[in-house]
């Protein structure tokens, strides 16, 4: 008896020391060949560092708006509106980025470094080509467009110096996120991941300085987090670039790599196009939810946005997972994988239902001491509570969406997801949610409902098409 006890904490041990070799070596930055071996290593290894990425993407506009808080309402109005017009830049940034994910992830699995060093080159002009109107627009228009949002002239008095510079600057935004990327498509997630951490960790020590004025530095009140923010990415970028030219990185860039190839920008383009729409239909069709839901009442718009917060960061591991197969597949088709590349999105999509599916037990079970956490309102409280548990019973379905759509991504084929979003989120999500709420009379727990089934049609379409497999024969 007492033996096989040893035996089981043995090999309990045993697990974890292998587990912890894993986390370091995730962390760590060695290069692993992500066509070869152990498929659920190869998703954790990227999965670590994409999902402590992407908790860095948020806290940028987190410190921005705790500090700026401290000059009044009208500063943080200024933050906000700004933001929602930096959608924009975030949308065609994203698009851009994975068409960079795919094409470099494509060329590493060909073990053709050197067309991936071609592919980052053209998709840092691709990104500065796109910024440049973007920043002229944000310079020349400020007002206007502060005043088109609706912005009192207070706010336009206060705030046209942070827009100016945030939209100005908005190459900055473009390039850390393709570049970033890059290195994603490359399997150097961890890189990617530290350059983040960098950016982020100088904002929060520039915000202050440069808000309030503090020691030598000038007080530029709301501008100043505008700047800090853009001096962090900048360094950020130069961190990247530095790597890009200078270590033993598996993209690297030399003198006869920086001529424009217009071959791989057109391909580039047309993948990116696809990405753009994906991320303005999933986007747009959100602002349109929201304005569902304020037709009834503040209460219910501060719950939704509370529940909303909530399922974003729980579900960040499930992202950091889809974006480990979309470098999965885009690596696999490039060594003439395809089979691997479909087994390691399978694998992927099963580990991530085993994750929202615990996720949705907290959340359907502790929903309120979750939500308490955020708010004491007792009129806000019923609808972040209905929101939170709602949506969570779509979740494992959305453990399935979320890796197909990221799959079709990494192996080139964004216009798939794009065509998906639009019939699952304008031509069925938005009319459910008012048939529901309006005509049905479930008023705000109508729209969460649909959320919910919209989500989990998503992932049904997703699955099918993605078992048809036309994705493995994409060309790029």
């Amino acid at each position: 008896m007492h033996l096989g006890e040893n035996r089981q904490k043995t090999a309990a041990a045993t697990r974890l020391s292998l587990l912890w070799n894993d986390v370091r070596t995730s962390l760590g930055g060695s290069e692993h060949n992500f066509t070869q071996g152990s498929i659920g290593r190869a998703v954790f290894l990227l999965a670590v560092p994409m999902v402590l990425e992407l908790s860095m993407q948020s806290v940028f506009g987190i410190f921005d708006v705790f500090f700026v808080a401290r000059l009044g309402a009208d500063a943080v109005a200024t933050v906000g509106l700004t933001e929602s017009i930096l959608t924009l830049v975030f949308s065609i940034a994203t698009g851009v980025s994975m068409a960079a994910t795919a094409m470099i992830a494509r060329r590493i699995g060909e073990k053709n470094q050197a067309a991936a060093a071609v592919a980052t080159v053209q998709a840092i002009y691709l990104g500065i080509i796109l910024s440049i109107p973007m920043a002229v627009i944000g310079l020349v228009y400020t007002p206007e467009i502060l005043g088109l949002m609706g912005a009192t002239n207070e706010v336009v008095g206060i705030g046209s110096g942070y827009n100016q510079v945030m939209l100005g600057g908005n190459i900055t935004i473009m390039l850390l996120f393709l570049i970033n990327a890059a290195f994603r498509g490359a399997g150097e997630a961890v890189t990617a991941m530290r350059v983040l951490w960098l950016a982020n960790l100088l904002n929060i020590v520039l915000d202050p300085l440069l808000i309030f004025g503090l020691g030598p530095f000038p007080e530029m009140g709301v501008t100043g987090a505008a700047v800090a923010t853009n001096l962090a990415r900048g360094a950020g970028i130069l961190y990247q670039c530095i790597i890009l030219v200078t270590s033993g990185s598996r993209i690297q860039i030399h003198r006869e790599d920086l001529l424009p190839d217009l071959v791989v920008l057109r391909r580039l383009s047309r993948i990116a196009v696809g990405g753009v729409l994906q991320f303005l239909i999933a986007t747009a069709s959100w602002v349109a939810l929201v304005r569902i839901i304020a037709i009834f009442g503040s209460s219910a718009l501060a719950g939704y946005t509370i529940a909303i917060r909530v399922i974003v960061f729980a579900i960040l591991p499930s992202w950091g997972m889809s974006n480990a197969a979309a470098t999965l597949v885009g690596q696999n088709l490039g060594a003439n994988q395809p089979e691997r590349a479909e087994r390691s999105v399978w694998m992927t999509a099963y580990s991530n239902m085993v994750f929202l599916g615990l996720v949705t037990v907290v959340f359907v079970v502790f929903a309120e001491p979750v939500i308490r956490l955020f708010t004491d309102d007792g009129n806000i409280i019923p609808f972040a509570v209905n929101c939170l548990r709602f949506i969570s019973y779509g979740y494992v379905f959305y453990a399935f969406g979320m890796v197909m759509v990221q799959s079709f991504n990494g192996a080139g084929d964004t216009f798939t997801p794009t065509i998906i979003n639009l019939f699952c989120y304008w031509l069925f999500q938005i009319p459910l949610a008012y048939l529901l709420a309006i005509s049905v009379g479930l008023q705000a727990n109508g729209v969460f409902i649909a959320i919910a089934v919209a989500e989990s049609i998503l992932a049904v379409i997703s699955v099918i098409v993605f078992r048809q497999g036309r994705w493995k024969l994409m060309q790029i």
